[in-house]
This record gives structure tokens, sequence and C-alpha cells, in this order.
């Protein structure tokens, strides 16, 4: 009845609280039916229905600045905004997007998709109005997940520092409160921040300054006493002391009292953080009691919960480490697992399950991650450092400085190495070869199947310096797994095909399929190309390079990662600095842009990462007569 008329946040200055809450049943309806065929983020966003409606009554966006962290919880925020029409494309090719994206809307005030960063960014706008002497709001939502986050803590001792008013609302999607404490806390909030409250306190200290020789004393005295009890009855008292006046914690499904603490949140000089209790997955009752299963969902049966079945006989990459892990773990009671808040995601659920005391969830800290890997490995442990290859960014200085300055044995299992897909541009795992490969002691390999990644993690566990293994995201090629792991020696490609022309498909990962069927088809004109999986891309098989450049062998590198810093560059800093001239090699794979949403296929065949490009390449450069054996 109200969303098909609400089409900005104009358009619901003027509504009741009753009218608001009727707007956020149609809102959570609309979010269901959605995200039921699409798929996306969905207990997060169902979460924060009221809170986002009460967030746009109270200010004025985009004049105000609304800024999230994250983005798993900006669906409603994207729907007030105009955007509802476009959620048939939601994570699609070309589509909505499932972040909030400043090219995509006035209204997102600030491209996310890592998490804790929302107090820094805020922090900057809030600056930036105080030097412009302009007059609007700034508001950092961030959930306690992201809280962990030292980059937020960051944040508030230098907002708290400088004193700048800012709102920082605390979306709190775990914990549950009692009703009695909870109801005190909302009562000491109000008195705490009440204007009428400060004010008196103010005059008192005034008066008591007043009185001779005792006056500042006795003030002095009542202020320590007050400090005292606040730390005995009041919450909040760590954001307290980090300069914020704190607020709450209030039930976040309450479009009263949210309005209530917003507009009060308004009229407060400084920094405020208000604590705001939600729950995910609210009002779907299959998502309310399973918040990991119902955080990023396929499409769904809105009856049933249940998603399609794929038929698949291969295991994933993720769930081949974790099986891996575990059998690694008991034959060497040395080895750990550390994963920075990812232990579903990463395959490691088993291995904690059966290692409790060797597996460690650090939480979103993956600087810290990093160094405590570093730690563990000086301590004569083998620790394995679980990680997703766009978070693995956010502990480069730790891997440089902690890390491979030490050459100390941590290995980094990279996940998500490539593409990812739908969650576009602030996931995609296109950097990690080109920023680790410039680091010295590091070792960087990847497998070209799921039986190559448990050999490799071995391998990595062998040696007494740093490993990196990369692998993808999805499902292997179901090939027959080994039952006994063996060492691959360091540095050495893997000829698949010896081929009779002189041309070479040097391939990493899962590009190793790709240059095969390319391979099929060039024999089908003629041309026999080698086929040679790479494996590392540090250190490069230099033999195996050096006896391609005698033998006149022209060169077409492919991999799922930026060409700039990647395997094929490796390649051609190999030649040119051991003076080999003339060299012809023809690199394949990301172009120096950040790839967008979409499925991997569609994003692939976009950045011409295809088998069609290697047989174009191949047919250019190679001859078509055949060579002999």
């Amino acid at each position: 009845m109200w969303l098909e008329n609400v089409n900005s946040p104009a358009d619901i200055k003027d509504f009741n609280v009753q009218q608001l809450e009727e707007l956020a049943e149609e809102i959570r309806q609309f979010l269901i039916e959605s995200l039921s065929v699409t798929g996306g983020h969905f207990g997060a966003n169902l979460g924060v229905v009221e809170l986002t409606v009460a967030l746009h009554k109270v200010f004025d966006s985009p004049r105000d600045k609304l800024i999230w962290d994250v983005g798993h919880q900006a669906y409603v925020h994207k729907i007030l905004t105009g955007r509802k029409s476009l959620f048939p494309t939601l994570r699609k090719f070309k589509g909505l997007s499932g972040f909030p994206k400043r090219a995509e809307s006035e209204h997102d005030m600030f491209d996310v998709g890592h998490s804790s960063t929302s107090i820094s960014a805020a922090a900057g706008y809030a600056v930036a109005r105080d030097l412009a002497k302009e007059n609007y709001h700034v508001v950092a939502i961030i959930g306690d997940g992201a809280m962990t986050g030292g980059m937020a803590f960051e944040a508030m001792n230098h907002v708290g520092h400088i004193g700048t008013d800012l709102i920082v609302v605390l979306n709190d999607n775990e914990m549950s409160i009692d009703p009695n404490v909870g109801a005190m806390s909302n009562y000491l909030a109000k008195i705490r921040t009440d204007s009428h409250y400060q004010n008196a306190k103010a005059e008192i200290q005034h008066i008591l300054s007043k009185i001779p020789t005792v006056g500042n004393k006795v003030a002095k005295g009542l202020e320590r006493l007050k400090d005292s009890l606040k730390y005995l009855v009041v919450p909040g008292m760590l954001f307290e002391e980090f300069g914020f006046t704190y607020m709450g914690p209030i039930d976040g499904h309450n479009i009263s009292l949210l309005l209530q603490a917003l507009e009060q949140a308004k009229q407060t000089r400084g920094p405020v953080l208000l604590h705001v209790v939600t729950q995910k997955g609210k009002g779907y009752a299959a998502a309310e009691g399973a918040y990991d299963k119902w955080h990023g969902v396929n499409p769904f049966n809105i009856e049933t919960g249940e998603s399609p079945k794929v038929v698949s006989t291969a295991p994933t990459y993720s769930s081949v480490f974790g099986n891996t892990m575990i059998k690694l773990a008991e034959m060497d009671e040395q080895i750990v697992a550390i994963t920075p808040a990812m232990p579903t995601g990463s395959g490691l659920l088993k291995f904690a399950e059966k290692f409790p005391n060797r597996f460690f969830d650090v939480g979103i800290a993956e600087q810290h991650a990093a160094t405590f890997a570093a730690g563990l490995a000086c301590a004569g442990m083998k620790p394995v450092l679980s990680i997703y290859s766009t978070f693995l960014q956010r502990a480069y200085d730790q891997t440089i400085h902690d890390i491979c300055i030490q050459n100390i044995p941590v290995t980094i299992a990279i996940d998500r190495a490539g593409l990812v897909g739908a969650d576009g541009e602030t996931h995609q795992g296109a950097f990690d070869i080109s920023f680790l490969r410039a680091i010295p002691n590091i070792t960087i390999m990847m497998p070209k199947d799921e039986n190559e990644l448990q050999h490799m993690l071995y391998t990595a566990l062998q040696q007494n310096t740093p490993v990196a293994v990369r692998y993808p995201r999805g499902e292997g090629r179901g090939v027959k797994m080994d039952r006994e792991f063996h060492e691959i020696p360091i540095g050495k490609a893997e000829i698949l095909r010896d081929g009779r022309s002189p041309l070479a498909i040097l391939a990493l990962g899962p590009m190793v399929e790709l240059a095969e069927k390319a391979a099929d088809v060039l024999e089908q004109d003629g041309i026999y190309p080698m086929v040679v999986n790479m494996r590392f891309v540090k250190p490069l098989d230099a033999d195996l390079l050096l006896d391609l450049a005698m033998r006149g062998y022209r060169l077409i590198t492919v991999e799922e990662a930026a060409i700039a810093g990647g395997m094929g560059s490796a390649i051609m800093e190999f030649y040119a600095t051991n003076m080999i001239p003339g060299m012809e090699l023809f690199p394949i794979g990301l172009p120096d842009r950040f790839i967008e949403h979409g499925s991997v296929k569609q994003l692939l065949e976009s950045v011409g990462v295809t088998v069609e490009r290697i047989v174009e390449h191949a047919k250019r450069i190679g001859p078509k007569k055949r060579q002999r054996a």
C-alpha cells in the first residue's frame, strides 16, 4: 500500500509511526520475495528494516550523509532511495550492485564491501563539513561484527579526540538483552544525553567552583564518584572513554523508540554512539534461527526455505582445503588454523570441531591474524592462515614486515583467488599475485585442480619459509583424489602436452583447463601447442623458460589474475633480466580495471579470458605447419 508510492526518502517524511511500521512490513515482504528469486545478502537486510526506515525519516539524505559499513545491510536503503524497480537485476551483470556504490546513486556516500570503514569515512565527511562551515549530519551505520576490526577503533579514537559532531549507529544483531537491564539502560542513556541534565550538571559544577577553598575539591570528588558509579551501572563505558556519548541499547525493531533516539542523537553535540539491537533474518522464521546459512543466499523457495539442488560430483576447493587440513593436523600436532571471521566460508568448521584448541577465529582482524600467525611460527608452531584474496589486501604490511622479513614458516591459504562473481569489485581476487610477487622470501603456487591442492598444502607445510597457496572459489574439476600426500618440487612446472609446434600455452590454476580446451581446438587446425601447468608463480621454473627460449617457442600465458604484476609479467621480467631478446609472449588475464559484478563466466567473457581468445592469438603467432617431434 505504501511502498509502491515511495521512490525517495522525501516520500516518507510525513508518515506517522503506524504508517512507517506498515511500510517496514511491506519492505520486509518485498525483500523476502525479491531475494527468493535473485539471491543476495538476506539476514542482515531483514534485520535493519525498521532502523533504515527511521534513519531516512529523521535524516535528510543526501544532504545528511548516511554511510554504511560493509554494505551487507544496505538493500533497504536502496529500496527507499528509488532503486526498488532494479531489484530483479540485483548482483547480476550490468545490474544493481549488492553494495553501496557512489556511481549508482547520490544517496550512496561511500563505496564499500570490506568492513570497519564507515567511521573513518564518516570522520572525513564530518571534518570536511566543519572546514567548509557547512551544516549537515553525518551518520555511520556499523555492525557489531565490523566493530571487531581495529580500524573502527582507530577511527573512534580520532573522532573522540577531535570532538566533531558525528553519530555512529551500532547495529548489534548478535547479543540478546534482558528486558530489565535494557529498560534501565535506556533510562540512564536518556538522562545522560538530556539537555536539561547536561545543563544542570554544568550549573552545579559552576556553583561548587565558586565556594572558597573547598569548592573545586568537592567538585572533583563528586566527578570521581560520578565516574565510579557510571562504571558500575552505565553500559557503554568503553565508548564513553573514547569520547562518545553513549545511548542505548534500544530495540532496533521499535520505530517509535528509534525515532526518539535518533532525534536525540541529532541534538547532542560531539560524537554520539547509538547502540541498536536487531535480529538477523527478522520476519522470516527459517532465517531467524540460522544466521550463517541465511547471511547470503541463492534463490530459494519461500515456503520451504530450500534452494534448488545443484547436482555435482566435484567438491569445492574450500571443502578440499578443510578436509586436507584435518588430515595434515592428524599427522602433525604443530599445525594450527587461523581465520579472520570466515570459518564457514573457508571450510574450517570441521577442523574447528575436531581440533578446538588448534583453531582460531580472530574476528574481522586481518592484520592481527597475520601477525598472530607470525608469532605462532616464531614459537615453533605451523600456522595456516586461511583468508580470502580480497581480505589479504588488508594484511599486506604484516605479510611483509612480520612474516616475510623474518622468513618464517607461515602458510597463507588464499581462498577466492580469481573472480568471485556477484560481489563485484570489492571482492574479486585479482591482485594477490601482483602484491605478493614483489615480496622476498615468499613462495607462491596455485593448483590446476582439487587433487593438486591437497599436495600443495602438504608441500607448503614441509617448508621452513613463507608459502602462499591460492585457489579459486567454487567447485573443483571432479578429479580423482590421491589417498597419500606427496611433495611437489618447489618451482617446477608440469608439462601436460609436449606438442609439436613451437608454441607453448603457460597456464595457472583453473586456466589450465581452459588451455587444454584451446589446445584441443588448435590441434584440429594442425597446431599442436605445448600446454604447461605452471604451478608456481614464484619461483618460476627457470629451466623450462630457458629451454623454451633456446628452442624458439612463442608463448601465451593465461591467468585469472591481474596482468599487471601477474604471472605473465613475471615471465616477461625473467626474460628481460636474463637478457634474452626477441621472446614473443602474449599475456591473457584480467585487464587494468576493476571488474564489476556478474557471473564468473560472464565476467571472464567480458575481459577476454576465454578459449576463443587463446585460439585466436595462437593462430596469430603460432605456425600451422606440423613440426617434427
